[in-house]
């Protein structure tokens, strides 16, 4: 790219700038996956700057154009969108909907497979109809469309198999004394192959992703720094399932609409290459945080400071990702803030240690 990165991984390039713009310096069927969640289309404005669901469709087209372009023909776009309800009344917007079928009568996207990612950490809204009125249930459930550019975009569900449930695993040891090989009043013909060990289940297109990440280096540096946190996050774990089953190593992941760069850090953690294009260059600043675990304070000051001046591009090398580490580390960052300065430099020093003995273990991240 023309462009230079605000800041760029062994992996990656995140870039400051509108994604309509920076889309033109990508060149044609060069983009493997793009994965992103754009601002939903919300009856109010909010700080990362949302558009009103009567205008989205309008808005999102020549997004989703650019992105038919620079898309591999066995590429595939995936587009996280969350419900919203119409103007001052309890009906639901169809916004979501009426965007899945432009992209694919209009754009050209085949729709590969609807998905639906279920929040059970999500909280009650909108108050007018859940919490007040009482008259509709929470919404807990962002639709997820997979587009592919053709009919048969690349994907391996192999890649993305769930824990067989204990039930199944008593019917792997033991098959005969589960079922019995036949044709069900279904019309399903269940062979005796059903109870074969293939590694885990086939997943469904409901995905089940509690977003409580409360304990990440971006959040704890976030708070320590006094930086805004993105206020619309969605979980690693999401992007992570669809680069995963989409893409292979070193294909190349893009997210339009970077926000505080999840897809970047899950496509690090997995070792795709990856872009993210954000045109606020604060979040972006802070998404630099999800790279830095394990740091002193001293050397995350001095790259906030690098990341901050005009005409910023930052190497960030020597980092340590991997997808639940927030979940791995010894010490919670609840714990580090009663302690004194130098002794959580210390603290921090020996999680960075623990952590390189896992990358170096894992190749985690090269």
């Amino acid at each position: 790219m023309q462009s230079k990165p605000l800041y760029c991984t062994k992996q990656g390039r995140a870039f400051v700038g509108d994604a309509l713009t920076l889309l033109t310096e990508l060149p044609d069927e060069s983009i493997d996956l793009v994965m992103t969640s754009p601002p939903f289309a919300l009856r109010r404005q909010k700080s990362y700057g949302n558009v009103e669901e009567t205008e989205y469709v309008k808005w999102i087209t020549p997004f989703s154009k650019d992105v038919f372009r620079v898309l591999k023909r066995s590429g595939s776009f995936v587009l996280d969108l969350g419900g919203a309800y119409r103007a001052g009344i309890p009906s639901r917007s169809l916004y979501n909907f009426r965007v899945l079928l432009t992209l694919c009568d209009d754009v050209g996207f085949h729709l590969a497979e609807d998905f639906y990612w279920f929040n059970p950490a999500k909280l009650p809204s909108p108050i007018e109809w859940v919490n007040k009125r009482k008259i509709r249930a929470k919404d807990s459930v962002n639709t997820v469309w997979w587009f592919g550019k053709t009919d048969t975009p690349k994907a391996d569900v192999r890649k993305v198999l769930a824990p067989y449930s204990e039930r199944m695993k008593k019917l792997i040891q033991n098959p005969d004394s589960f079922y019995k090989p036949k044709k069900r009043p279904s019309g399903h013909d269940i062979s005796a192959n059903f109870g074969k060990d293939n590694g885990g289940a086939i997943p469904s297109n409901l995905l089940t992703i509690p977003n409580t990440d409360s304990n990440s280096s971006y959040l704890w540096l976030c708070k320590e720094l006094e930086r805004q946190r993105h206020p619309a996050r969605f979980p690693a774990e999401l992007p992570a399932f669809f680069i995963k089953m989409l893409t292979d190593e070193a294909d190349v992941v893009l997210d339009i609409f970077g926000g505080s760069n999840t897809t970047g850090f899950a496509a690090e953690a997995l070792r795709r290459k990856w872009l993210t294009f954000e045109q606020d260059k604060e979040s972006l600043v802070s998404s630099a945080f999800r790279f830095l675990e394990g740091r002193s304070m001293e050397s995350v000051r001095r790259i906030l400071g690098e990341l901050q001046a005009d005409n910023a591009c930052v190497v960030l090398d020597d980092i340590v990702c991997s997808l639940g580490s927030e979940k791995k580390a010894k010490t919670s960052r609840d714990a580090l803030d009663g302690m004194t300065s130098d002794v959580r430099q210390m603290v921090l020093l020996e999680e960075r240690k623990t952590y390189k003995t896992q990358q170096d273990k894992s190749s985690v991240c090269r």
